[in-house]
C-alpha cells in the first residue's frame, strides 16, 4: 500500500535523525558514554569504567572510588574487583523517560587522593516490550444509510510506550467490502485512523457490521494489538458536523492566568433543526491532566485555560475535541487543538553542594579540591544559562570542570591558629530578566596541624625548697602552652634524664606527665646537694611531635638537722692533758674541736663548761667561740690533781643542736712535761707501750703526707714556672680572691693581679688574703686613698654573716695553693669576750709552733684553721691580733703573715706570702734586726727537721 511506502519513508527519515543527533551528543560531552538496553538482567554487563577512566584496579579502594548519581542510583553499580560497570536493578525506560526520545543515566564517578571528578552517560536503549494497546477493546461507530461513498469516519488509534521504530504502528482492518482504512501522518501530529466508506450501506440488508482493527509495531518481534469495530448502520440524520479547521493552533506563556481564552472552535452541520445543533467535547484519549487544565464549553466551542501552565513539565498540548450533533442517531466529526507553552524566568537556579574534603588541613596545598558544586535552572535558553560566584575575601575559588558543575579549591594558604573556620556562600544567577538567583552557603573547617610547639611562661625557673622535705612533696608546677588544638595541644611533661653525682636525676625529682607538678622523690639534704638544676621538657601529642624545654633551678635550703661533730681525739672518747700546777692565769690547756655540716647560723658553734657538781668553780674556762680552754687563775695546791671537764658545743640553729666533749685534766709539779694526747676511756689510761706505738705509726703517716705535698708543690711550681718563662720575679698574678658576697655566702670574687713576693724566691699568685673590712672590689693601691676602709680594719668585730659557706674545693693540704676565705671577728655581746678569727694557717704537731684547729662554726670543707700555742711559745695572740708565722705539718713551706698598724698608710692587705725556711729567717732578720727571735726561729727549724 503507499501509505505503508510512506511509512517507511519517515522511519527511515527518523532514524537516520537520531543518529545524527546521538554522534553531535558524544562529540560535544567529552566524556565516557555506553548503552545498555532496557529490561537487562541484573548483573549485565555495561564497560570496563577503570580501564575506560586510566584507573588502575589496585587503587580503586584506597582512592575511595564511588558512582553518584542525581537519577535514581541503584540502577547501575560498579565492581570494584574488575572495574566493570554492570546493570544493579531493572531499568525501565518508559519509567525513566517517559515518551522522551533520549533517555539516559548520567553518572558522577569520584576518586580521592588527588580529587577527581569524571561525568558518564549511560544511554538506554529502547526494546521491543510493549505492544500496542487502544484504550478500549470496542469502539462502536453510527453510520446513517445515507452517508456517500467515500464518507470517512474517524477512529482512535492505539498507543505504543515505547520510542522509535518500536512506537512506530501499522494499522490493518479484517476484510470487508464496505470500508477501507485510511491512515494520515503529518510531521507535528500522530496518526490520525478512519473508515471511508466503499460500497453504500443498506440497514434493511445489513443493520451492523463487525470488524477487527489490529496495530503491530515495528520492533522486532512486532508486537500487536487488536479493537473491535461494531458498525451500526442507521437511518435519518445523514449530515456530520464540520469544523472550519482541521487543527486548532495557540501558544500561551506558562504564566498564563486561569480563565484566559486559548482559542473558539467553529463547527456547522448541514442540517436542520435537531440534526443541525452540534455540541463540542473532548475526545475520550484526552488525558486528566488536560482536563485539569483547559475547560471546552459545549455550547461556544471556547476553550479556557483553568489551571496552572508549566513550561518545564510539558511544552505542548495536543487536545482532541469531538462536535456531535443531535440527530437519530447523532453524528459526529472530530479536530485537533495545538498549545504551545512559551517558557517565562520563573525557576531560579538551583544549587547543591556536596563535601568531598572537609575539615580541610591548614597546610594543605594551593588547588585543593574542597566541595563539589553544581548548579540547575529548570527553565531553558538564557533563562537557564546559570553563572556562580563566591562571598568575597574568602581563600577559596571556584572552578568550572563541566557544564554547570564547579569545583570549590584553596586559592590561598591557611592559618587556623587565625582563622577556624569560614563560612563560605556561594552564589548562582540566570541569564532572564529580570536574573533570579540562589545562594548556598558551606562552612569549611580548618582542621589543625601540629605547626607550634609547646612555650613556657619562662625559659628559667628558680626554686626554693627546704631539706628533709617528706617523700613525694609537691616543690613547683610547671606550664607550657601550645597554640594548636586538639591533640596537637594536649601536652605532656616529662623530665630530661641526665646523671647527678653517681645517680640519675630522676631518683631526686619527677613531673607529672598531665599536670607539670614537680615532685621532689626524697628528701633532699642541703649537705649533699645544694643546687639541683635540671630541664622540664614539654611535648605535644601532635604527629611530628613538637617540644622545648624550660630550666629549673632548685636550691635545697639549709635546715638545722645536723648537731656539731668532735674532731680529733675527743670524738668519741675522753682526752688526758697534763698542766703544770705552775702556770698562770690565761694559760691554752687544749682546745676542743667540732664542725657542723649545716651552713650559716646553723653551724655557728659556740662552746660552754658545764659546772662542776658541788658548786665547786674551776679554774678553767673554754672559749665562747674559739674551744680554747684555759686557766682563769693561777693553780695552786688546792686545786683537786684530777679535772674532769664536761665542754658543751651548741649551735645557733632554731632548735639549736648540742654535742659533749669529756677533758680529763691532771695537775702535776714544776717540771719538764711531756705533752701527751691521746684517746682514753672514762677513768682508764693507756700504757707507755700503747701510746709510744700510736707515734711511730702517726710519725709513718706524717712523713708520708708531706712526701706526696712536697712532691705536689715543686711539680706544681714547675708548670706554673714553664707556663710563664718571661715574667720576671715578681711578675703579676692571677690570686683568687675568696670574700663574703652580699648575699652572705661563700664564693670566688673576680681575679686581681697582685704581686705576691716572698724574699728573693720567685713570685708566688696563688694566695691572696685581704682583710674583712676591706670591699673586694678595691685593690691594694686603692685603699691608700681609704681611710675609711683601713680604720675599719682596727675597729669594732663583725658578726659573720649568718648564711656563709665553704667551697668544697679550699681544702688545706690537699693543693699546692692556698685559698682564703674572709675573716672575720666576732664579738659575744655586752661583757663577753671578743674573739677574732684568724684568716688562714697551717698545723703543726710542734709545741713551740703551736696547735691549729679550724674556725669555731666553720663547715666540714672548712679551709680556715686556727692557732693555740703551747707553754713553749711564749707568745699569745691577744684580740685582734694574728701570728706572725705558722708551718705546714710536713712540708719545707711556712706561712708568713706581715701586719701592719691601723695607722699605716702603706695598707699591705695583710698579705701572707709562702716560702721556705731560710728564706723566712732571711727576711725575719732584716725585718727586725733581733738575735734573740732569730735564735727562737732556728730553733723551730730543728725542730721541724727532725719531725720530717
Amino acid at each position: 500500500m503507499l501509505f505503508s511506502r510512506l511509512r517507511g519513508l519517515r522511519a527511515r527519515r527518523l532514524l537516520l535523525l537520531s543518529l545524527l543527533l546521538l554522534a553531535g551528543w558524544e562529540a560535544g560531552s567529552g566524556q565516557l558514554h555506553y548503552s545498555v538496553p532496557e529490561e537487562a538482567k541484573h548483573g549485565t554487563f555495561v564497560g570496563r569504567i577503570a580501564q575506560d577512566l586510566g584507573l588502575e584496579l589496585a587503587e580503586l579502594v584506597p582512592r575511595l572510588f564511588r558512582v553518584a548519581s542525581k537519577d535514581r542510583g541503584d540502577l547501575l553499580e560498579v565492581n570494584l574487583q574488575n572495574g566493570i560497570l554492570f546493570v544493579n536493578s531493572r531499568i525501565d525506560r518508559e519509567e525513566l523517560c517517559g515518551r522522551s526520545a533520549e533517555c539516559s543515566i548520567h553518572l558522577e564517578v569520584i576518586v580521592d587522593r588527588p580529587l577527581q571528578i569524571f561525568h558518564v552517560e549511560v544511554k538506554v536503549k529502547d526494546i521491543n516490550d510493549n505492544a500496542p494497546v487502544f484504550k478500549d477493546s470496542e469502539q462502536r461507530i453510527f453510520i446513517p444509510e445515507n452517508r456517500q461513498l467515500d464518507s470517512r469516519f474517524p477512529l482512535e488509534g492505539a498507543e505504543d510506550a515505547d520510542i522509535g521504530a518500536n512506537s512506530l504502528l501499522t494499522y490493518t482492518l479484517s476484510p470487508t467490502d464496505y470500508f477501507t482504512l485510511k491512515v494520515e501522518t503529518t510531521d507535528e501530529l500522530s496518526q490520525s485512523l478512519s473508515l471511508e466508506l466503499r460500497k453504500s450501506l443498506d440497514r434493511e440488508e445489513t443493520p451492523e457490521l463487525h470488524l477487527l482493527l489490529t496495530a503491530t509495531d515495528g520492533g522486532k518481534p512486532e508486537l500487536e494489538g487488536t479493537v473491535r469495530l461494531r458498525i451500526t448502520v442507521l437511518d435519518v440524520n445523514d449530515n456530520a458536523p464540520l469544523f472550519d479547521q482541521a487543527v486548532y493552533r495557540a501558544q500561551l506563556v506558562e504564566s498564563t492566568a486561569n480563565g484566559t481564552l486559548v482559542t473558539t472552535l467553529n463547527a456547522s452541520d448541514a442540517d436542520e433543526g435537531v440534526n443541525g445543533e452540534v455540541v463540542f467535547s473532548f475526545g475520550k484519549d484526552v488525558s486528566l491532566d488536560i482536563r485539569e487544565k483547559f475547560k471546552l464549553d459545549p455550547v461556544s466551542g471556547e476553550i479556557r485555560v483553568v489551571g496552572d501552565l508549566d513550561y518545564e513539565k510539558t511544552k505542548i498540548y495536543e487536545i482532541q475535541v469531538k462536535a456531535v450533533d443531535k440527530g437519530t442517531p447523532p453524528m459526529s466529526n472530530h479536530c485537533k487543538v495545538l498549545v504551545k507553552v512559551a517558557d517565562i524566568n520563573d525557576n531560579a537556579p538551583e544549587l547543591a553542594i556536596t563535601s568531598l574534603s572537609l575539615p580541610i588541613k591548614e597546610d594543605a596545598p594551593l588547588g585543593t579540591v574542597i566541595a563539589l558544586v553544581s548548579v540547575s535552572d529548570r527553565d531553558s535558553g538564557a533563562n537557564g544559562q546559570v553563572s556562580c560566584s563566591l562571598s568575597p575575601q574568602v581563600p577559596f575559588r571556584l572552578v568550572s570542570t563541566f557544564k554547570n558543575y564547579y569545583s570549590l579549591v584553596l586559592d590561598s594558604a591557611l592559618d587556623r591558629e587565625s582563622t577556624a573556620a569560614y563560612e563560605v556562600v556561594v552564589t548562582a544567577r540566570d541569564g532572564g530578566s529580570p536574573p533570579l538567583g540562589a545562594t548556598a552557603s558551606v562552612s569549611v573547617e580548618v582542621a589543625d596541624v601540629n605547626d607550634h610547639a609547646p612555650a613556657f611562661a619562662q625559659p628559667e625557673y628558680t626554686v626554693f625548697v627546704r631539706e628533709n622535705n617528706p617523700p613525694g612533696a609537691h616543690i613547683f608546677t610547671v606550664s607550657a602552652a601550645d597554640a594548636d588544638a586538639q591533640e596537637n595541644a594536649l601536652v605532656s611533661y616529662s623530665l630530661v634524664e641526665r646523671r647527678v653525682g653517681e645517680r640519675w636525676l630522676s631518683s631526686y625529682v619527677s613531673v607529672h606527665a598531665e599536670s607539670g607538678r614537680v615532685f621532689a622523690l626524697q628528701p633532699l639534704d642541703h649537705e649533699e646537694l645544694e643546687l639541683l638544676q635540671f630541664q622540664v621538657s614539654a611535648r605535644d601529642a601532635g604527629v611530628p611531635a613538637l617540644g622545648s624545654n624550660a630550666t629549673l633551678q632548685v636550691f635545697v635550703l639549709d635546715e638545722n638537722d645536723n648537731a656539731p661533730a668532735l674532731l680529733g681525739p675527743q670524738a668519741g672518747s675522753a682526752v688526758s692533758e697534763l698542766v703544770s700546777r705552775t702556770v698562770g692565769a690565761g694559760h691554752v690547756v687544749t682546745k676542743v674541736r667540732a664542725v657542723d655540716a649545716d651552713s650559716g647560723y646553723n653551724a655557728w658553734l659556740s662552746y660552754e663548761l658545764q659546772p662542776q657538781t658541788g658548786g665547786v668553780r674551776s679554774p678553767f674556762r673554754v672559749g665562747l667561740y674559739t674551744g680554747e680552754i684555759s686557766t682563769t687563775r693561777a693553780l695552786d695546791e688546792t686545786d683537786a690533781p684530777r679535772q674532769r671537764l664536761l665542754v658543751l658545743v651548741k649551735d645557733h640553729g632554731e632548735p639549736a643542736l648540742t654535742s659533749t666533749a669529756t677533758v680529763l685534766v691532771s695537775l702535776v709539779e714544776s717540771g719538764p712535761i711531756q705533752k701527751a694526747s691521746l684517746p682514753v676511756l672514762t677513768g682508764a689510761v693507756g700504757s707507755q707501750a700503747s701510746l709510744l706505738t700510736v707515734n711511730v705509726y702517726l710519725i709513718v703517716a706524717i712523713c708520708a703526707v708531706s712526701s706526696l705535698l712536697v712532691l705536689t708543690l715543686l711539680l706544681y711550681t714547675a708548670l706554673r714556672c714553664s707556663a710563664a718563662p718571661t715574667e720576671g720575679a715578681c711578675a703579676p698574678g692571677k690570686p683568687v680572691l675568696v670574700c663574703s658576697s652580699a648575699v652572705g655566702s661563700w664564693s670566688y670574687s673576680q681575679q686581681r693581679r697582685q704581686r705576691v713576693c716572698s724574699g728573693e724566691g720567685p713570685p708566688k699568685t696563688d694566695l691572696m688574703a685581704f682583710s674583712p673590712g676591706l670591699s673586694p672590689g678595691l685593690n691594694i693601691s686603692e685603699r691608700s686613698d681609704h681611710p675609711e676602709v683601713n680604720s675599719d680594719l682596727s675597729g669594732n668585730p663583725r658578726q659573720p654573716n649568718p648564711d656563709w659557706r665553704y667551697s668544697a674545693s679550699l681544702r688545706a693540704g690537699m693543693h699546692s695553693s692556698v685559698h682564703l676565705e674572709e675573716a672575720g671577728i666576732l664579738r659575744a655581746g655586752p661583757g663577753g669576750p671578743d674573739q677574732q678569727w684568724p684568716t688562714v694557717s697551717s698545723a703543726t704537731p710542734e709545741p713551740e709552733a703551736g696547735e691549729v684547729s679550724p674556725p669555731v662554726g666553720a663547715g666540714v670543707n672548712s679551709n680556715s684553721w686556727t692557732f693555740k700555742y703551747g707553754p713553749g711559745n711564749p707568745k699569745q695572740s691577744g684580740p685582734g691580733e694574728l701570728p706572725d708565722k705558722f708551718i705546714i705539718p710536713g712540708s719545707p713551706a711556712i706561712i708568713s703573715i706581715r701586719q701592719e698598724p691601723a695607722n699605716n698608710q702603706i695598707d699591705k692587705s695583710d698579705f701572707i706570702t709562702f716560702g721556705k725556711k731560710e728564706e723566712t729567717k732571711k727576711k725575719k732578720k732584716k725585718k727586725k734586726g733581733n738575735k734573740t727571735q732569730e735564735k727562737k726561729e732556728k730553733g723551730n727549724g730543728t725542730t721541724d727537721n727532725s719531725d720530717q
